[in-house]
């Protein structure tokens, strides 16, 4: 890009109406148990896009507890197109937004709000950067066809939205730019090139119970033994291979004066590679059979069960990333910013689709707290926010990297 002055002139004039279209986003509560306040959200998205031309499709979800996925599309004079990812739902449900009365509240260069910095900043970056292109690079914007897609169900992992996404790309689609986050290692920005595959599961342990006074030597005790069990589970975690295993939620017994017959554990654990994943799988499943606790009259053994609930794939380092990194990096020493790639512990939606078409993360604004709706008093506790002066700039790094894109493609 030759002179980005002009693009970072717009991009300050249009930051208004995109805080205020953010704004508005942040007051429809998109939790994404919340299926009509996920579809309230869609609907408002597809009318913030149709001035640039862009027609919605909504897809119902698999599930038909969770609202539709927003697609929309705006066709090009080429056979090239590029595929642009958000999504709509939060984590937030409406009781805990106002149990902790987290809503819009801007201060100083910060805006905190539900969905501010994970994700609907991301999806008020996407029109940023598609204005400028429509405005400063109009050649370029209708030659191409725009493909954007949200998912109503990302923050619960909906793998049928992998499929909405890749039945719609082509041997043209040139790009999948998802628009979580970027990183700030360091105070250094940086854009994802990997994620980890994650993997749920659950342990149900069956003992025997017998009363606590009068037999307790008969009892099998269900919860000492996933006590035990989560250990041997926890002490599987490696960092040097960066797998990780993590005991989520514990549940057992019934009353204090019965031996527990049953207890029952969920966790995940997640790793980089797929060999990690496919090990860690199968180290978990060798935790199942007779247990170490017994019943002192009869040997009688609680039973360990083990089922992986869930799983999805991990996100590697590969060749199309990195070609993509490379030309964010560039245009970044065009735009004198400096770039540095990350691979993240989180999931996107970037792990459904990086082996369809080279897909790159991190596209969005810079905030931090995601998830978090607490605040306290002496400021230990601080909830979701995004950082108003990174918008500017990494809109003019999308447009200048998405400029070099195309004249590569």
């Amino acid at each position: 890009m030759q002179d980005a002055a002009p693009i970072e002139k717009f991009l300050n004039d249009h930051l208004p109406p995109g805080l205020e279209m953010l704004r508005q986003m942040v007051g429809i509560n998109s939790y994404t148990g919340n299926p009509e306040g996920v579809d309230r959200l869609g609907r408002f998205t597809a009318e913030c896009f149709a001035s640039l031309g862009f027609a919605p499709e909504f897809v119902p979800s698999t599930n038909p507890a969770w609202g539709a996925h927003l697609v929309m599309t705006r066709p090009g004079s080429s056979g090239r197109s590029i595929a642009l990812i958000s999504h709509l739902d939060t984590v937030f449900p409406p009781e805990e937004e106002a149990r902790n009365h987290f809503g819009w509240l801007p201060e100083g260069e910060r805006i905190f709000g539900p969905g501010t910095h994970d994700i609907k900043g991301g999806t008020v970056m996407m029109w940023l950067v598609l204005s400028a292109l429509q405005a400063h690079a109009p050649g370029v914007f209708n030659s191409l066809t725009w493909k954007l897609f949200w998912n109503s169900s990302e923050e619960q992992f909906s793998p049928d939205f992998g499929e909405v996404c890749r039945s719609r790309f082509d041997a043209g689609t040139l790009a999948a730019l998802v628009f979580e986050s970027e990183g700030r290692a360091d105070g250094q920005r940086s854009l994802v090139v990997a994620r980890k595959g994650r993997g749920t599961w659950r342990v149900t342990v069956r003992g025997r119970g017998a009363h606590a006074g009068g037999k307790h030597a008969h009892g099998a005790n269900a919860v000492v033994q996933i006590g035990q069990t989560l250990q041997r589970i926890a002490v599987l975690t490696d960092y040097a291979r960066e797998l990780t295993f993590n005991p989520g939620t514990v549940a057992g017994g019934t009353v204090l004066n019965r031996v527990p017959h049953e207890a029952v554990a969920e966790g995940e654990f997640r790793a980089f590679t797929p060999q990690a994943c496919a090990d860690a799988k199968a180290q978990l499943l060798a935790l199942a059979g007779p247990g170490q606790v017994r019943s002192s009259v009869d040997g009688y053994a609680c039973q360990v069960e083990v089922e992986v609930l869930s799983e999805c794939r991990p996100w590697p380092r590969n060749p199309g990333t990195d070609s993509l990194f490379e030309i964010w990096r560039r245009a970044g020493t065009q735009v004198s910013m400096d770039v540095k790639s990350e691979e993240r512990g989180g999931l996107s939606d970037g792990n459904l689709l990086w082996d369809a078409v080279p897909t790159l993360d991190g596209l969005g604004p810079w905030g931090d707290n995601d998830h978090c709706s607490e605040r306290s008093a002496d400021g230990s506790k601080l909830p979701e926010f995004v950082e108003v002066p990174s918008f500017v700039p990494k809109a003019v790094l999308n447009v200048a990297a998405l400029l070099e894109l195309v004249k590569r493609g």
